[in-house]
């Protein structure tokens, strides 16, 4: 049993003033790991303080200054990977290739943020304007549980490079994970107070840190009904805000797509991370002549994405993170067939063969429209729907009928007519024929999937405010 009994504030390791305690389990066993005791408004107070504190010489680190920082931090991370992969497969259940993907990039995200750093101007003439890019404050992340250090490190990183001081709120789930990643950090020998870490939950510590009058900058991934909380909560004091939030995104296969390539892409696309990803492609649209081929094939290729133990190699769908996210799923395959959708694949229940663990059937629906709520509510897990569309500005209405717009992905043969598609769909990413992930790129959402970008030099003037010197 682990017991996490301790927060991060001002340069060290120290009790958290909040006596509640939480149960951590393995979602593949169910069984409870561990235990982690939380942090309440009185840490929230210390942290905030001590990143205040930290502000004014940190702020005035030069670039050369931040760099090394960044450098630092990453073989710091960098160092520990193995036994980040393992704490994230046995706290989280993540499968193998998502581990794969994420444990070395928790460490890459302090490079790629040190490569925009050097050639980044931080003072430039704009007419007979003098404009220097400042940083905004002390922030506040709030973190989530479905990638929980890579979220830490891409958020640090960015108020790092700005210039920032942070204080950290990761989701209390996650809190091992965070434990490793947090001793990780120590190590790299920040100045005291540049990044504070207080485990808690979302209504205590979470909604400290939004309403604090000396945080400045507030930056949240997680859910939309979260973030709209998060955004009225920072409204009254103007905080800045950065949200990324839900998705529901669109999975287009246009009719001249190489079938043999874009179906296994477009599977793996909708159940990446286990289906618990705000930018998994949940609707897969079909055209209506070719309707029962890409049915058939998307059918018979979810045999591949088999579910059950994340140490599995074979394994591509692991457990749901908790009991609550489980029934939750499954609520949804009930809902589905409610209204009126038919299961091509899966269904309620654990996988065949599995008789624990919180494990959901990878699940296709068909004769689905658009107007159902399995095709237009975030499920966050292993359930996919095949909506048909008439021709490609059928496609592309459908594509945009919809609260969210983070991400969306066409299939084609014809790549100018691909890009012809993606040019008329409303998400901040598009991927054509399954593209690779570029981390220099913003990365954020049309309408309720967020406001605000990060990464790369739009993540970073995220956390500066312009100060125009004229003379």
């Amino acid at each position: 049993m682990r017991i996490i009994d301790q927060i991060y504030i001002g340069g060290g390791f120290d009790r958290p003033h909040g006596s509640e305690e939480a149960p951590l389990f393995n979602p593949a066993t169910e069984q409870q790991i561990g235990v982690v005791r939380l942090g309440d408004e009185e840490d929230v107070e210390r942290a905030v303080a001590a990143a205040k504190r930290a502000f004014p010489a940190f702020s005035r680190t030069s670039k050369a200054e931040r760099i090394d920082m960044l450098h630092r931090l990453n073989a710091a991370v960098s160092r520990r990977a193995d036994e980040l992969a393992d704490a994230m497969r046995e706290e989280y259940g993540a499968p193998q290739g998502f581990v794969k993907f994420a444990a070395p990039r928790a460490g890459s995200v302090f490079l790629d943020m040190a490569k925009t750093l050097e050639t980044y101007e931080f003072r430039r003439r704009i007419g007979r304007a003098e404009v220097e890019m400042r940083p905004a404050g002390v922030a506040a992340a709030i973190t989530p549980w479905n990638s929980n250090y890579g979220f830490i490190c891409s958020k640090l990183a960015t108020a790092v490079a700005a210039g920032a001081t942070i204080v950290i709120k990761p989701s209390e789930m996650s809190a091992i994970q965070t434990q490793i990643l947090t001793e990780c950090l120590h190590d790299a020998n920040l100045p005291a107070g540049v990044f504070n870490i207080v485990n808690g939950y979302g209504g205590v510590v979470g909604a400290a840190l939004t309403s604090h009058r000396d945080i400045a900058k507030i930056t949240f991934t997680g859910s939309t009904a979260t973030g709209r909380a998060i955004l009225q909560a920072a409204s009254g004091a103007m905080k800045r805000v950065t949200l990324e939030l839900g998705g529901k995104s669109p999975n287009i296969i246009l009719d001249d797509a190489d079938l043999d390539a874009a179906i296994p892409q477009a599977l793996a696309a909708g159940f990446i991370n286990s289906g618990q990803a705000c930018i998994a492609g949940t609707r897969i649209l079909a055209p209506a002549d070719r309707l029962d081929e890409i049915q058939a094939r998307l059918a018979k290729a979810i045999g591949a994405f088999k579910a059950g133990d994340p140490h599995d190699p074979e394994v591509r769908i692991g457990p749901m993170v908790s009991r609550k996210q489980w029934d939750r799923v499954q609520s949804y395959i009930r809902l589905g067939q409610e209204e009126g959708a038919k299961l091509l694949a899966g269904g309620e229940g654990r996988p065949e063969g599995v008789d624990r663990g919180w494990f959901v059937r990878p699940t296709l629906f068909s004769d689905v429209c658009n107007d159902m709520r399995i095709a237009r509510e975030e499920i966050f897990g292993p359930v996919l729907c095949i909506i048909p569309y008439r021709d490609e500005k059928h496609a592309i209405e459908i594509a945009n009928d919809t609260d969210y717009g983070l991400q969306a992905y066409v299939f084609s043969s014809d790549h100018k007519r691909a890009r012809r598609v993606a040019e008329e769909l409303e998400a901040g990413r598009v991927a054509i024929n399954g593209a690779a992930h570029e981390p220099l790129a913003p990365f954020g959402g049309f309408k309720q999937s967020g406001i605000g970008r990060e990464f790369g030099v739009f993540g970073l003037e995220a956390f500066l405010e312009p100060r125009t010197l004229l003379v």
